[in-house]
């Protein structure tokens, strides 16, 4: 499968995406690789996404998962 979307990885191992236009940060380690159709996650501000016909979509917003140390 060919992800639509053009996303990378900078020095930090953080995932960005541009999604519509604008730059969008999808996580670090919650994010599945290799992406497959279907998948999905929500990184730590809370932005779920998904793989939905090949293009990784911002499906909602919800409350950042707790994280402990």
């Amino acid at each position: 499968m060919e992800i639509k979307n053009r996303i990378w990885m900078n020095g930090n191992l953080e995932w960005y995406a541009y999604i519509d236009d604008a730059e969008v940060f999808l996580g670090s380690r919650e994010v599945p690789t290799p992406l497959e159709e279907g998948d999905k996650w929500t990184n730590m501000y809370g932005d779920v996404f998904q793989v939905i016909d090949g293009a990784i979509t911002l499906v909602e917003r919800v409350e950042p998962p707790q994280r402990y140390w």
